[in-house]
Order: C-alpha cells, then structure tokens, then sequence
C-alpha cells in the first residue's frame, strides 16, 4: 500500500513538473542542461519515492522531532525561513540553512563545502547532536524495524536491507528533483522579449555592471566557489567559513557562493541569516562589504542609484522558476 502509495505519488509528481516520463530521468527545466545522476547512484522512480518519504519522516532522529525538511521546508523555498536552524530539543545552530533547490547542479554541500556530494551531506544532519542527534547506526536500525519501509528499500535497491549508504543515496536522488528553471529570466534569455519586465531587464544590465555575476555566474547563478565578502567578521568569535576545513588562508572567512535562483523565497540571507531582505542585500554589497584582510576583490563600492538597486531587485526576482513548488509533505508514512 506504501509502496503503491509513494511510487504512483512521484509518477504524478514527475509527469507534473518535468512534462516527461518519470521512467527516465526527468528533463531539465528550461535554462538548464540535465542532471549528471552519478554512477553509483543512477536515478530511478522508486529511489526518489523513498528518498521523499526519508526526506519529511521526523523518525530520522533521536526523538521523533526533526526531519531534513524541518531545516529545508518547501513553504520557505527549501529553508526554513530563520536566521539560523533549530535542532534537536530546541538547540540553535550557528548558521542559515541552504535551500535545497538546484543542488544537483551543485559541487561540494553546505557552506563550507565540507561535504563533497549530496549524498555526503544528506547524512551528515542525522548524527550531529545539535540537528537531528542520533547515529547511522541507531538510524539504519529504527528503519529496519518499520514494516512498510521494507517494500520500498527493495524497489529502490533490489533487497529490503536498510542501510545508511541506501538512506543517503535516497534522499539525495529526491533532493535533485528539487529544481527550480523556466523563469522569467530564462523564458527571455530564450528569445521571448517580453517575459521580463523593463526593470528586471534593466535590472540584468546592473547585475553585470556591478559585477554580481563575477561570483554569481551561470546556469545556476553560482560559482560554487567560496568568497570572503566580509559578513559578520567584525563581530566576536566570528565564523572562519571555509578556512575551518582546509586551513588554507586563502579561505579565511570565505562561504560557498549561493544560487540565486528563487532567491525571493530564501530570506533571511547570508551563512548566518543577518540579512532580512533583498534591500538589505544590495545595499551590504553596494557599500563594499565590511573590510577584513581576506576580502574578496570584487567585493567594493558600487555607488548604485537608488532606481538601479531597484532593478537588479526586479532582475533578482526575476529569476523565480517552477518545479520545486509542486512539491509537498507525504500525507502519510510507512508503519
């Protein structure tokens, strides 16, 4: 019934928001080149259907309270809509959960790039004490205990075995469906000149006048480098970002650059959520960031108009798809 239930869930799903056959991999949408589905973990329909039950089921931790949508919620773009995530009884994290959306076309995960796939990642919440706090051990054997995950393990991986390279390869085929594309920006880009508006297409001449695209470049709006552009390294023990994981000085207080694809919808921004809006935003680059030994290059006053500030908003929300907003919470879960 599960099995039925989540399988045919994510046929419709598929068919809905990609316009092709879930059998194979789902097309990319408009203004972007399809998913590299790594080798080892190739795309199929019923790894996505368990991967999104895995993805919403708060029994994935200690206490039954979090799940990865918890911290990656589709009301809130794929966060969770605050400053920084809660965890496990009430604990507070020390930095903004990334949206999910278009990881797949993403390199290394979090904002220090300490994961190097989205499977990596996808596993890595379940066994930190502040998030989910519990173990891949405890995990793996909760899962096994569930009669109904049991059916779709075997459709997913040929076996009813639960284990913890399963779980992260599930839940991260799910979290490639989680795209955002066919946007305004991209519908223009296409040769539709009207799908923009004036501002946002003034908006876009700003964007690459202001140099935004020199971090924020691509399909994806990303680099997926990392950049010191100076947010909160004035303030007491601050975050070394990057640098915590590789000691290169390079990287001292550099974060991974975001997407900037439906970035209307991930507020409040930054690694560490200080930033309310988009105004907040372009005026923090506008002034040049806040100085540090380590500051990105680009990073230097602009000197925008306040009409030109407007436009690259309009630009920026401009750049809002469809895909992951078809995307909902499993109305019930394997017993």
């Amino acid at each position: 019934m599960i099995k039925s239930f989540a399988a045919a869930g994510t046929l419709v799903l598929a068919a809905f928001v990609f316009g092709a056959s879930p059998v194979a991999p789902p097309n990319p949408p408009l203004g972007f080149t399809k998913i590299s589905w790594p080798s080892d973990n190739p795309y199929s329909v019923e790894k996505v259907a368990l991967g999104k039950l895995l993805y919403f089921d708060k029994r994935l931790s200690a206490d039954d309270t979090i799940s990865c949508a918890t911290c990656h919620d589709p009301k809130y773009g794929f966060t969770d809509g605050a400053p920084v995530s809660t965890g496990i009884r009430g604990q507070k994290g020390g930095r903004s959960a990334p949206t999910v959306i278009n990881r797949a076309w993403s390199l290394a995960q979090f904002w220090d790039g300490r994961a190097a796939t989205l499977e990596a990642q996808a596993v890595g919440p379940i066994a930190n004490p502040i998030e989910m706090g519990t173990t891949h051990v405890a995990v793996v054997a909760k899962l096994a205990t569930i009669e109904g995950y049991k059916p779709l393990f075997k459709a997913a991986f040929g076996d009813e075995k639960v284990t913890i390279d399963r779980v992260a390869k599930a839940i991260a085929t799910f979290e490639r469906t989680v795209v955002s594309g066919n946007a305004p920006y991209d519908k223009w880009k296409a040769g539709h000149a009207s799908a923009m508006s004036p501002a946002a297409m003034r908006g876009y001449h700003v964007f690459q006048k202001a140099e935004c695209d020199s971090c924020h470049e691509g399909a994806n709006f990303t680099s997926n480098m990392y950049s010191n552009i100076g947010v909160g390294i004035d303030s007491a023990n601050h975050d070394l970002g990057r640098y915590g994981i590789t000691k290169d000085d390079a990287d001292w207080g550099a974060f991974k650059t975001p997407t900037l694809r439906d970035v209307e919808h991930t507020a409040p921004y930054m690694h560490d959520g200080s930033m309310k809006t988009l105004e907040e935003v372009v005026d923090y680059y506008d002034k040049g960031g806040t100085p540090n030994k380590n500051l990105d290059r680009h990073i230097k006053p602009r000197h925008l108009r306040a009409d030109e500030k407007a436009d690259l908003i309009a630009f920026m929300r401009a750049l809002s798809g469809t895909g992951w907003r078809g995307i909902t919470e499993p109305k019930s879960f394997p017993q």
